[in-house]
Order: structure tokens, then sequence, then C-alpha cells
């Protein structure tokens, strides 16, 4: 019986030490698992945020212990203690007496914290570190950067806000703003972001909240204020989530007066505390509580409940079961001043269980309010001691037991990196909404449609808006730069649309106050309304809070892009003609219109805009470019120029550079119409005799003669097309006497060719104050004809490769015969058109004026003129600006979406312009030792060329021109690489461009950029 007493003594003890231990390893392991350090990725999120809630909920650890915080604490005064619980108001635009106050209130009061407000970011930096020095307890900085720095700071990135973010279907991008704005913080030396804003704006009109909350929908709400949250505490900086318990639903703006929330405790738990909730059981360290009156939680008559123990302790610390920093909503806000004075209502704060007192007023008085209290028992010291000590954990978990000064060095670089400005893009991008799309209207496939015109509505400048456009379309814009004020406005603007069947209709000036109706005027409302009785199809494109919805009538394709700025502006109408696709849905309900509606539209490859990041590029790299480019135009290599590229069907830089010419202040833009030079070989001979082949109109080894019956019985009679192509022909490379007969002996021009002013007889433009005799044409393909061959034979007795000028003459004619049209007709009927380039073309000066034009020589040898809007090239110019192998002229766009097509072998925005196989049988090598394909140059192989990096795969092609232009296409790398420039003005002996190899050095920084090689990729 002895035995079995003792061992039955035995288990029970074993059963005891077993639960202890199994409860102690318990809780060891659950301090592990917060402490750990996170994970990179964005984890999953609370993927049921809320059944109905439990009473209470057992308590998530968040802040560490660590001997650090219990010596310190110990070390403290009840002064320095008490300093501890505020973070006072700075700024950094301030002068000399507002920074010698903060460092009285850090040196007497022994403040424990910071929050910056308005400023700059080397400003903040330098006061920063002015501060700390002068702390015994490193202190706490905080800013409210909701979206961001740019939210206080001047020369920092604002991200989209928060209802913006709401469209985006993806959290995961959430997530990485949070990180990035994460990364900005540590780097400025801030450790607490107040943010992400967790209210559900259920109310419209709520004047505070509104745009700031990421949209009505909880579930939205709460995935994506975790998905901030994770990004911002997974690179150690302190999230703080508000304004607990919900100032979602009021109509007043607590920084004027008390709003009053109504909900019932059911409301409050299905709706405004569900975000809360999820982020408390989650890992949330920080919460702001709101100045809200809430009867339901406590109806003290005019109690805020920031103020309230029956909130802040009973629902947030013990109900909740929040383990980490509670913070107050501002002090200084009238919401809670008009309860009492500042002191006494600081106190009362402290009383109801906040642990930080954000942004008080009356220091000296609320530090001797507390001593009192203390004294007389209100407040007990171990009550101030457990605040100090979540204080102090929190400063040591955010890296301040070892603070290091902030290096103020390439500070501003370092906040605004390519990473940040692409994940900015990316942001915009996801978030625009395509709410209706009445019939696919969208994306607009052909652009042959001449019946289509966009007008721009509201406040704001609505020119990147207008330019995109113009970039997939040619199309009339008109402007209501106010916005219609009157009926005869309308009246006049219908009068202008009359013959267009389709508008596109953007709209600006939206505001997020539902006060003036967020800004929407009757006179836009009036106009869209007039439109829809004109039967007109209306795109309508707002730029603002999807609120304004709720003001216009039905539309046939309603666009929101929530937010106004030029990447909104450049992107929407990359949605409209299908660039992008539309991915965006409403965070709210607006009229018909629930929280998450939307339309996914689809691409139909067309060339579409980003940023290098987005297509595997650096673009800090791609600045060397601009230094480059730059030191060109102040050596005189040339006056001005662009350079453009684009990698997978996307154009990450386009700039340009100088002016027109050396003597004015004439700038170069983006609509700078260049002579192309001998580009025009690949931008139009070629693609129109791919054209004909692919339709079987052409055999590449006949005989040119059998299409030009003029050159049988010739010295030209047996060379092929094919030879034409591979400048194999035995034609010379250009022919003086074609323009050297139609001149005197003197120098002079021959009045029987030439004459100052057009006529019917003297109507081929040679200058811009000079004609020829139309006949000039036929007299020069003759001359032509009856050239002499080149003497390079090879030992098989065919010709050998000579680059010729003459070869391109003849495609054209060949080109001419057989489609019975003019060069410049054919391509741009069948080509330029159907493209959308409006630009690119021959003799420009018949569409634009001379001033959008580059010049080129100041020509002293045949013309005695400058060349401005006239081609450069002698034989192209007497025979009226058309010819084969010059006279083209455009714009670094235009020629970007015409070798996108080529690059996607002939495909484009929806229509097949070659086959699939044509460009690259035209494009591959045939002639190694001179790097020629059919029509197109190819890169060296020995990498010894002036003009193309060596860098430049075996596939690549392209072509130059003898004005300073180049476009080269590499399919290996999914590259496209255009420059232009007028380097031949003043004068076409100025060779730098080749002698120092400009072309090729900013080709090399092209190749240069490239993280993610296209060959690599599997």
């Amino acid at each position: 019986m002895k035995n079995w007493l003792l061992s039955r003594f035995r288990l029970v003890v074993s059963v005891v030490v077993l639960v202890i231990l199994t409860s102690m390893v318990s809780v060891a392991w659950k301090r592990i698992r917060v402490f750990e350090e996170p994970v990179t990725t964005l984890p999953e999120t609370v993927k049921q945020p809320a059944k109905k809630a439990k009473k209470r909920l057992d308590p998530v650890l968040v802040l560490p212990e660590n001997e650090w915080v219990d010596s310190t604490l110990k070390s403290l005064t009840i002064e320095q203690k008490i300093g501890q619980l505020f973070m006072v108001a700075t700024f950094s635009n301030r002068d000399e007496s507002h920074y010698k106050y903060i460092d009285r209130l850090i040196s007497d009061f022994h403040i424990g914290g910071l929050i910056f407000f308005q400023g700059g970011p080397v400003g903040q930096a330098q006061l920063t570190n002015r501060y700390q020095s002068h702390s015994n307890i490193p202190l706490f900085i905080g800013i409210d950067g909701e979206w961001g720095l740019g939210m206080r700071l001047d020369s920092t990135i604002s991200f989209p806000k928060q209802m913006v973010l709401g469209s985006i279907q993806d959290d995961a991008l959430v997530y990485k703003m949070g990180s990035d704005i994460a990364r900005q913080c540590s780097r400025l030396g801030i450790q607490i972001n107040f943010a992400p804003v967790s209210d559900i704006n259920s109310n419209p009109g709520n004047p505070v909240i509104g745009i700031r909350s990421f949209g009505e929908d909880r579930d939205n709400v709460t995935r994506k204020a975790i998905a901030y949250m994770k990004g911002l505490q997974h690179n150690k900086i302190i999230a703080t989530a508000k304004h607990f318990p919900g100032h979602g639903d009021t109509d007043a703006d607590s920084h004027f007066t008390l709003p009053v929330l109504t909900h019932s405790v059911d409301q409050l738990t299905e709706t405004d505390l569900y975000p809360y909730r999820a982020m408390i059981a989650d890992s949330l360290m920080g919460v702001l509580n709101g100045h809200l009156y809430i009867p339901a939680l406590d109806s003290t008559p005019n109690l805020a409940s920031s103020l309230s123990e029956k909130v802040v302790t009973g629902l947030l610390r013990k109900d909740l079961g929040f383990r980490g920093l509670v913070f107050t909503d501002a002090m200084n806000m009238r919401g809670v001043l008009k309860t009492g004075k500042a002191a006494d209502v600081n106190l009362k704060a402290l009383i109801a269980g906040n642990d930080i007192l954000l942004y008080p007023e009356s220091i000296a008085e609320t530090v001797a309010k507390i001593k009192d209290a203390i004294d007389s028992k209100r407040i007990s010291e171990k009550i101030i001691d457990d605040k100090v000590k979540r204080i102090l954990q929190a400063k040591y978990w955010s890296g301040l037991s070892q603070y290091k000064p902030i290096d103020t060095n390439n500070l501003y670089a370092d906040l605004n990196t390519e990473n940040s400005k692409e994940l900015y893009r990316e942001l915009c991008e996801a978030s625009v909404t395509v709410v209706k799309n009445n019939n696919d209207l969208l994306p607009i496939g052909s652009v042959l449609d001449d019946k289509m015109a966009s007008v721009s509505i509201g406040e704001g400048s609505s020119v990147a808006f207008q330019k995109m456009l113009s970039t997939y379309k040619p199309m009339r814009s008109y402007t209501f730069y106010e916005g219609p004020s009157s009926q005869a406005q309308i009246t006049e603007m219908i009068g202008y649309l009359a013959n267009y069947n389709t508008v596109i209709v953007d709209v600006h000036g939206v505001t997020s106050n539902p006060k003036s109706n967020y800004g929407v005027t009757t006179g836009m409302v009036d106009f869209v309304n007039q439109l829809k009785q004109q039967n007109k199809k209306v795109i309508l494109c707002l730029f603002g809070t999807p609120y304004s919805i709720q003001f216009f009538p039905e539309t046939d394709v309603l666009i929101c892009a929530s937010q106004d700025g030029k990447d909104q502006q450049e992107i929407v109408p990359q949605i409209i003609f299908g660039a992008l696709k539309s991915q965006g849905r409403l965070p709210v309900s607006v009229l018909s219109y629930k929280a998450g509606s939307g339309v996914t539209t689809t691409t139909i490859n067309r060339i579409a805009f980003g940023t290098p990041e987005s297509v595997g590029m650096d673009g800090s790299s791609l600045k060397r470019i601009d230094e480059l480019a730059t030191a060109a135009v102040n050596d005189h290599v040339f006056p001005g120029c662009e350079v453009l590229v684009a990698r997978k069907g996307k154009i990450i830089y386009d700039k340009q550079f100088g002016g027109l010419n050396y003597r004015t202040p004439d700038r170069v833009t983006s609509e700078t119409i260049y002579d192309l030079a001998s580009v025009t070989k690949v931008s139009a001979t070629l693609q129109a005799i791919m054209l004909l082949y692919d339709r079987k109109q052409i055999d590449l080894d006949q005989k040119a003669s059998t299409y030009l019956p003029e050159l049988a019985g010739t010295n030209k009679q047996n060379f092929t097309v094919r030879d034409l192509l591979l400048h194999r022909s035995g034609l010379v490379s250009f022919y003086p006497p074609l323009w050297d007969r139609t001149k005197t002996s003197a120098g002079g021009l021959l009045p029987e060719y030439y004459s100052s002013k057009a006529d019917t007889a003297y109507y081929l433009q040679v200058a811009p104050k000079l004609f020829a005799k139309g006949a000039m044409r036929d007299s020069v393909w003759k001359w032509v004809v009856e050239s002499p061959m080149n003497n390079r034979r090879e030992r098989s007795g065919s010709y050998g490769y000579l680059y010729s000028d003459l070869g391109f003459l003849t495609l054209q004619k060949i080109v001419e015969k057989v489609t019975g049209q003019p060069l410049d007709i054919f391509v741009s009927a069948n080509i330029y058109e159907p493209l959308g380039l409006a630009y690119l073309g021959f003799n420009p000066l018949r569409r634009f004026s001379e001033k959008q034009i580059a010049p080129t020589e100041q020509d002293y040898r045949f013309r005695n003129q400058l060349l401005q809007g006239t081609v450069h090239d002698q034989m192209s110019a007497i025979v009226g600006g058309v010819a084969g192998h010059a006279g083209l002229f455009g714009t670094a766009r235009d020629l970007a979406v015409l070798f996108q097509m080529n690059l996607w072998k002939g495909n484009y925005a929806g229509r097949r312009y070659y086959e699939n196989a044509t460009v690259p049988l035209f494009s591959r090598v045939y002639d190694e030792s001179h790097h020629r394909g059919l029509g197109w140059d190819k890169a060296p192989v020995d990498g010894n060329s002036s003009y193309v990096s060596p860098q430049a795969s075996v596939n690549s092609f392209g072509h130059t021109g003898f004005t300073g232009t180049m476009v080269w296409i590499d399919p290996e790398e999914d590259l496209l690489f255009i420059f232009l420039s007028n380097r031949v003005n003043p004068d076409a002996e100025n060779t730098a461009i080749t002698t120092q190899r400009t072309r090729r050095k900013i080709q090399d920084v092209v190749y240069s950029s490239l993280i993610e090689r296209k060959s690599e990729l599997p």
C-alpha cells in the first residue's frame, strides 16, 4: 500500500511538473515566434479576420524583454519617467527660436520623442542629430506619413493615398509600399509612422477621413491595413493603426470639434473594430486613439473616447488584448481640448490608459499635474513604470539602444530611388479602375477612325493626358481650362464636336471635399449630359475620388483614376488604347456600382510606357546618358538630340537635350521632327519591300529588270532585288552628276531646273525657298539608269559589297511600279496611318511648321540657304524630297512604334503587318564581313563600330543616318534604341559624332543598365 501511494504521488508530481514545463515552453515559444526576424515576403493576412469577436482576446506580445530596458528604467528619476510620455510636435522649416525651444524641452523635461511635421529631409536629419545629441535616452522620432514622407516633407516621394490603394487587388503591392516607406523612414532616423489609417469609410460625407481610408469594405480595409503594417514592421518601423475605435462613419472633423459615432456595440464589433481586432491578433505594435464621442462605449457626456478608461483600458487593452504602444491623437485638436484645459486633458488621457501623449500642449503644467496625481494616488507610479517600460521596449526593438547619427551624405538620392519611383508607377497602374465598358468599347484597336476627339475639363494641367492620347492616335483636343461656366461655352464646344462620333472627356480639379460636391460643377455635368443627348459615345475619365461618380450621367465608358497626377494621366490613355490592362476595383459604393465593381480590360500588343526597373533595367545607370548627351551638346557634337529606349514593350527612357541650333534658345522636345536621312531606307523602303514580299508581289531573287523594263539591255539588267538589299548590285554609292548637271559651271543653279517660287511647273520643293521642275523626277531616274557601275568584282564575277544610295532609289522604283502608288503614299496608307504615326512622313512642311523641325545644314554648296523642313540629302532633294534612300522625317516616338512592330515580328495592336517569319528573314546576317542583312545593318562580329555597342547581340539589327540618327533593335534583349540628332547643323563637315563615338557610348550605357539579361532568363 505504501509503495502504491508513493508511486501515485510520484505520478502526480510528474504530471504537475510536465504541465508547468509545457506552459513555460509554450510561453517561451510564443515569445520566440513574436520576436524572430520577419520574412521578407508578404505573409498570409488573416484569411477569416472575423467571425463574431470574442469578448476578450488572448494578448499578443509585441514588445521584447531586455536588460537595456530594465537597467534604463531603474536609472530614471520620476521626472525622467514622466518625460518619456511626451511626443512633441516639431518642424524643420522654422527658425532657430523654435529649435532652441525643442532643445529646452529635451533638457528640462526629458521628453521621450518628437513627431516631425513640415520641412525638408536634410533639415530634419540635421535637427534629429542635434536633438538626439541633447537627450540622455534616445528620442523616438515619428512622422505622420500615411502616404509616405512626401505627406510632410518636400523633396521626397508621396505614394498614392489610401483610397487609391483600396482599388488595388494585389495586396502585396501595399506591402511593398509599406516596406519602402519603412526604408525611407529608417534612412531619416524615424522609428514610428502614424499609419495606416484603419478606419472603414462607410460615410461618403466624412470630412476628415474620406480618401485617407482604404474604402468601405471591411475585408478589403483589413487586408490592406495588415499589408501596410507588415511592410513597416518587417523593416523595423512601428506601425500605428488609427483612429481607434473607428472614425469612418462620422460627419465632423475632430480637428475642430468632437465627432459623434452613434453605432451600437454590435455595429462597432462587426464593422469599425474589425480591422483593429485583426491587426492586433496579428502583430500590431501601435494604436492611435481618435478623439470621438461614442455613447455605446462610454456615455459620459462630451467625453472623448481617447480619454475614456472604458475604451482605452477596457476595450483596447483588456477585451482586444493589445499589448503594444497606445498613442493619443494630437492633443492640440479642438475635439479633445474643448473638454478642459490642456494639462487636465493630458492627465486624463494617461489615466485612461494611453502610453504616449502626441502633440501635447502645456508641457510644464502637465508634468506638474502628473506628479501631483502620483502623490495623491490618482495614478500609481507602477502604472507610469509600466508605460515607460513599454516605451523603452519599443525603443529597444527599433534599435535606439544602439543609436547612430544620421549620415546626410546622398540623403536625397537615397530617399528618391528609382525603385521607389517604379513602385509608385506600379501602384498607380494597378489602381486605375474601368468601372463600366459598354459593348467592350475598350481597348480601342484601330486608330484609323478620324471621328474621335478629346475634351479636358477642370483646373490643373491635362497636358500629359492629351499628349499620351496623341501618342496612340492623332486626334483633335479641346480644353475647358476652368470647366464650362455657362451654357454658351457648352454650346460652342458641342459645335466643335459636331463631326465626331466618340469623345474622350477627362475631368480634373476633383477634390476630396464632400461639401463642395468634390469639386464637380454643374457646368461639367451639363456638358457631359448634352454630349450624350447628341448620341456621342462618351469615354468619361475622372481624375479624383470615386465619390465624384455620383454626379455624372451614365456614359459608355467610365474610368476612375482616383487621383490626379502625371502618372495617372499617362496610364489612363494606355488603358484606353490597350497598351496596359485595367486592374482596379472601386473601393466604395457609388450609385449602382458596389464596392469591388470594375472591369478588367485586355492588352492588344501596343507599346506602353514604364520605368526602367519595371523591365529589368537600372534607372540610376541610365542617368549616365544624360551626362553624355549634355556633354556632347556642350562640345558642339550636335545642337540637340533625343534618346529613346524601350524594353519588353515599354518605353522606359525618352529624353531630349539641347536646342534646335546653337544660336537660339529653342529647345528640342519629344515633338521635334528630325530629318532621318538613311534611316529612311529601313523605315520606309524596306518596310514596303517586306510588305510586298509577304503579299508575294515581289521575289527577292527576281531580277530588278523584271519589274523595271527600262533596265533591260543596260548594265543594270542582271542584278536582283536581293542584290540591291545587300548592296551587292554593282551600283555606285552615289552619283554627284545627278545634281551637278543642274548647276552652272560657276556653281549656280540653272533656271531651266529651279525657281525661287512654286508654281504649276516648279512644284518639287528642294529647299524652303527653292523649287524644281516636276519633270526633274523622270530626268533623275533616267540619269540613274545611265550611271556607270562600280568596279568591285569578286572572283566569282559577281559584284562585291558597296553601300549604295542608288540601290534604294531603284528599290523605290520597284515598289512604285508594283503598287502603282508613290512610295510615300503607299507606306503612309499601309503602315504609318494604321499604326497611328502622326509625325512620320516625307515633306513635313506640308503638315507642320518649320519651328517644329530640327534644322540641318546651312547649305552653301548647293541650295545656298538653311535647310529646315526639307531633306538634307541632295539626290532626294532634287526629286522633291521623296526617295528610297532619304527624305523621311519623324519623331522618336513614332519610330518607336514602327520598330516595336518590327521587334514583335510584324504584329501590333491586334493587326498583323507582316508574317511572323518575315522580319527575322530580312534581319538575319547574310554578309558577315560587311555585317549586312537584307536592307538592315548588323552589329560587327568584332565589335569594332563607331555607333553600335559591342554588347549588342549578333541577332540585333538597325540603321544609321548621315544627319546623326540611329535606330537599333535587339531581339535577344527585347530592346529598342533610337537616337536622333541634327549633327549636320550648321555644317555637315562636323564628324565629331563619329570620331567621339557618341552613339556607341550612349548605347553602351543602355546595355550596361540591364539587370535582367533576357538571354539568361529561362
